[in-house]
């Protein structure tokens, strides 16, 4: 019965001799020279059959733009909720403009409407127009996957959270501003 040994030379070959019991080499040692595969490289014969099987993937979206559209959302329904500097701003002009046009003999209850409630209904529009932007934005976000590209990481999971929570926000943003607008919610008052 022949034994085989296996010796490795510096250049990274291995030289493998067949011995015979008799202790004669049944192959010269350069015939048998093999050369061996580099360890970082080779790949076992299953790993190349299941990467053959695996179709490539498109590489996973960040979702960034999804999840940056869904603090916006949240930010912009927040601001629908404060009423926010444009609102504020429209609302102090509205109420000069009201000072501007109302006459000196006009009537307490024109002034109120002229000065105060024309103002008031400035904000509320800001404010419902904050929130409606809000509520499309956050609905767009949690729709956004029904549209994209199949195979795809859609986005990370707090990214539908955040955006739920713009929707919420800019549908009391909105019901506040009608509500304002409207006179249900703090009217001005009656003038006797």
């Amino acid at each position: 019965m022949a034994e085989k040994t296996e010796d490795e030379t510096g250049t990274g070959t291995t030289t493998v001799t067949t011995v015979d019991p008799g202790g004669q080499t049944a192959a010269d040692p350069d015939e048998q020279t093999a050369v061996a595969p580099d360890a970082q490289t080779a790949e076992r014969p299953e790993e190349a059959a299941a990467k053959e099987q695996r179709p490539e993937q498109a590489e996973p979206s960040s979702g960034t733009g999804q999840g940056a559209a869904a603090v916006v959302s949240v930010a912009l329904g927040v601001v629908s909720l404060t009423g926010g500097w444009p609102g504020t701003v429209a609302g102090a002009r509205e109420t000069l403009v009201g000072q501007l046009r109302t006459a000196a003999d006009a009537s307490v209850a024109t002034q109120i409407q002229e000065v105060y409630g024309d103002a008031w209904n400035t904000t509320a529009l800001w404010a419902g127009l904050f929130a409606l932007v809000a509520l499309v934005t956050g609905v767009v976000v949690l729709v956004r996957p029904a549209f994209g590209a199949p195979g795809r990481a859609v986005r990370a999971p707090w990214v539908p959270s955040v955006a739920w929570a713009g929707v919420a926000l800019g549908v009391i943003g909105l019901l506040l501003a009608v509500l304002k607008y409207t006179g249900v919610l703090l009217g001005l008052p009656a003038a006797s």
